[in-house]
């Protein structure tokens, strides 16, 4: 991902993301690091990705005792992914999803990253 091959990102982090988070990533295949924002820091997250061969580069919150270390020009390149997701809200009807049907929704995420990133 952005020249860094095998890398998986969460992005909108917050409180009741992170239990989610192992769930999202159980079908994960092939990443080698995942980039996530301070809501997803939790030591039982991390502790899972790391059983599982995958580097978290999450920085620590800043009410933690311990700072936590992590890549930070790693780090750096998650903004490119958030400039996206925020062109892509551009378009009203994927940032409200009007649509009931996933597959519907799905498709108008596609035209609007078409229009966005290719025409």
């Amino acid at each position: 991902m952005i020249g860094r091959p095998f890398a998986f990102m969460l992005t909108g982090g917050n409180a009741a993301d992170s239990p989610v988070a192992p769930h999202l990533l159980a079908g994960l295949k092939g990443a080698r690091y995942l980039l996530a924002d301070k809501g997803y820091d939790a030591n039982s997250l991390r502790k899972r990705l790391r059983q599982s061969a995958i580097v978290p580069v999450i920085p620590g919150r800043s009410n933690r005792t311990r700072p936590i270390r992590y890549d930070a020009e790693r780090y750096k390149s998650r903004h490119l992914i958030e400039n996206a997701f925020c062109r892509l809200k551009d378009f009203r009807r994927v940032a409200t999803r009007y649509d009931k049907l996933a597959r519907n929704f799905l498709s108008a995420v596609a035209l609007a990253t078409l229009v966005a990133f290719w025409l």
